[in-house]
């Protein structure tokens, strides 16, 4: 629908376009491009960011400006070029939240029309944050629901979307009404889906594996102590995973991967985790990551390239990595439902 002057408005008055509800996903990022200054401008601003990395910037700057980011853009270079979608030109993470987006859209256009706009951006690289807040606000979306498509909140993560969220709303003049949507770790829509998966990766598994290992990003072990609800998202989510599969404590585990720096982080560490299991005689053992809403470096690389050759090296004989949700069905079910009961007394 075309711009339009308000009814009874002076002549002069600027033409506006009809209100609508802006459904704002956000992920966390993705580099341009897998070449040297691409992965530099990525990682630079990824690992500026004081919720990801918070030692005093007058320390960890120039260890970030110079050593870090003279060396590590081409090993992460490396490592999404070993994954990149060479067709359309862009990393998986970017391909598949496109995907989830198109579902989403279809489904809140079968039930809201064009009373809704769905749109995603990424907390680092483009589509920036606040270039999709700027296009809603354009567009006539005078409410926005921004959801950060993390199941479990932690700092790092889900808080730094919203503050980026919260300070491109501060550059619009007429600013929308915002709410944000609140972690789904527990949701039983979200632990269906996940249990649905694993039964798949069991099935189609050429040996059975001994035991699933959750791994979930890992933190530093000082921002469980400094109150982070992470870890016991975390926990809980394995827990309600395993009770919905009928399992019991032997046949599953919780582990944290990607750890940086000399801190001690969340443990148990996966790659660790996974070889000490093929000491013990696991030798057929399957990983999930329940943690991400879709797959990424950190599990198409780390945990099918990394970590499985960790579990081989110690005698692992059978890796089964299950896929994240990704836009599989019931996982789009969830988060459009999600969406819906948040979208109360907006559309009503």
């Amino acid at each position: 629908m075309q711009p339009a002057r308000p009814p009874h408005a002076n002549a002069d008055h600027p033409a506006l376009p009809k209100q609508k509800v802006g459904v704002l996903l956000a992920n966390l990022g993705t580099p341009d491009n897998y070449d040297y200054w691409s992965m530099r401008r990525y990682l630079s601003e990824f690992l500026s960011d004081r919720r990801v990395i918070d030692y005093s910037p007058w320390l960890w700057q120039p260890l970030l400006q110079g050593i870090i980011l003279t060396k590590r853009p081409f090993t992460s270079g490396a490592a999404y070029k070993s994954i990149w979608n060479e067709e359309a030109g862009e990393s998986p993470l970017m391909t598949i939240t496109k995907a989830q987006t198109a579902k989403i859209t279809a489904q809140m256009q079968d039930r809201y029309g064009d009373d809704v706009m769905v749109d995603f951006c990424m907390r680092y690289g483009n589509p920036s944050t606040q270039t999709k807040v700027e296009a809603m606000t354009k567009a006539g979306c005078s409410k926005i629901l921004f959801f950060p498509l993390y199941p479990h909140y932690a700092g790092a993560t889900s808080a730094t979307a919203c503050d980026a969220f919260f300070a491109a709303l501060g550059q619009e003049k007429w600013q929308p009404i915002a709410r944000v949507v609140e972690p789904y770790f527990d949701r039983p829509d979200y632990i269906e889906a996940l249990a649905q998966s694993i039964e798949r990766g069991y099935e189609a598994a050429e040996t059975k594996p001994d035991i699933l290992i959750c791994s979930y990003h890992g933190l530093p072990q000082r921002y469980l102590m400094e109150g982070d609800p992470y870890h016991c998202q975390c926990q809980k989510t394995t827990r309600l995973l395993r009770e919905r599969l009928g399992w019991d404590n032997t046949q599953i585990m919780t582990t944290f991967q990607s750890k940086f720096g000399p801190e001690e982080w969340l443990q148990p560490y996966t790659v660790e985790e996974v070889a000490r299991q093929a000491e013990a005689g696991n030798k057929s053992i399957a990983v999930c990551a329940p943690a991400f809403s879709a797959d990424c470096i950190e599990t198409l690389e780390e945990i099918n390239e990394e970590i499985k050759e960790s579990f081989e090296e110690a005698g692992g004989e059978h890796f089964t990595y299950i896929p994240c949700l990704n836009d599989d069905d019931a996982h789009i079910t969830a988060l459009t439902n999600t969406i819906t009961e948040n979208l109360g007394g907006w559309l009503d």
